[in-house]
């Protein structure tokens, strides 16, 4: 029987077809001449249904997310790289040293292979940049309607180092929080993108990989508390699951709290909260008192924290609540997110 070579794919004007998740030659082809084209790793060259890592000598932390973002391109990144930073900055938060990547592709009938080869390159981007390869993968196709446009999903896996012991519920009166830059960025950026605003400057998401500013906050002061990234809900819904777990208090200080003008300007606008936009590419820091210099300064040291500021404390008052000192010497209770301020975030 002669076997009809397919054509190639049309990477500029082609679309995603059912068959490409069928698992036949049109399934293999778009493996092939699109995913092959950007992601490369030995694992990957086996072939195998698993990814193999080698041996490693350590607790391993595991995290799996899901990507549903719109819209899927955004100044400072799109979908592929929120997707990589994202599952990297979730084993970070342990204090893990993040090893290999997996991506899983949700593809709709008729999305445009342009994008996807985009989405595509920057996953590769972001993963090689992070120095963390991608070792496996999977891809399916739903019918015309069932998806939009494209849902990714990611796993990382890392190994924490031995002495890192980084929990919610070491969280203790005293301690110190920190948070790495401007707060809001990408949940501003996506509302800006997904109700067409416009601003006087070229605001981005914060979209970015933080294990290796973490390694280095670790070398500085190996007995950080708490880590954690504020992502959906933002720094309250961050804060407000720590306080619930180690049942403390947290105070914060409205005027220490670094928010980029024109988050502040859109948020007045609109009437929105600062402390419940999603960040993709900021931590929160909790570590005692003796350690908030050291962890400082490797934080500005790096590119990613040169606005990291010390933003409150923890307290034994009001356990499982956050508080606001505001700026005219008050305080109010910031209560958790309510609903969905702004859907499809990540």
């Amino acid at each position: 029987m002669v076997r009809h070579p397919l054509r190639p794919l049309d990477l500029k004007n082609g679309r995603v077809e059912l068959a490409h998740g069928s698992g036949g030659r049109a399934s293999h082809q778009l493996v092939d001449e699109l995913f092959t084209r950007h992601f490369h790793s030995s694992q990957l060259a086996a072939c195998h249904d698993a990814g193999i890592l080698p041996h490693v000598s350590g607790r391993i932390a595991v995290s799996t997310d899901s990507y549903v973002v719109s819209p899927l391109f955004f100044p400072g990144g799109c979908i592929g790289d929120l997707a990589v930073n994202g599952s990297i900055n979730d084993v970070a938060m342990s204090g893990a040293k993040p090893l290999a990547l997996t991506v899983g592709f949700i593809l709709e009938e008729g999305f445009q292979l342009a994008d996807l080869d985009r989405i595509a390159a920057a996953i590769a981007r972001a993963s090689q940049n992070a120095s963390v390869p991608i070792i496996s993968g999977d891809t399916k196709v739903v019918e015309r309607g069932k998806a939009d446009g494209v849902f990714l999903s990611t796993t990382c896996v890392g190994v924490i180092p031995e002495g890192v012991h980084i929990d919610p519920s070491r969280a203790r009166p005293s301690d110190a929080i920190i948070v790495s830059g401007t707060i809001g960025d990408h949940g501003t950026t996506i509302l800006s993108c997904r109700e067409g605003l416009s601003f006087d400057c070229d605001l981005e998401s914060d979209s970015a990989a933080l294990h290796e500013m973490v390694s280095a906050m670790l070398c500085a002061a190996p007995d950080l508390h708490v880590l954690r990234d504020p992502t959906r809900g933002g720094v309250s819904a961050a804060l407000h699951e720590i306080a619930a777990t180690a049942q403390v208090g947290m105070r914060l200080w409205e005027s220490a709290v670094p928010v980029h003008p024109t988050v502040r300007s859109a948020c007045q606008l609109l009437g929105l909260d600062p402390l419940h936009l999603a960040c993709e590419g900021r931590l929160l820091a909790i570590c005692p008192t003796d350690a908030v210099e050291p962890v400082l300064a490797a934080m500005r040291a790096h590119p990613l924290g040169s606005q990291a500021a010390v933003i409150g404390e923890v307290i034994a008052d009001f356990p499982g609540f956050v508080q606001l000192q505001t700026a005219y010497g008050g305080h109010r209770l910031i209560d958790w997110p309510a609903g969905e301020q702004l859907p499809r975030i990540c």
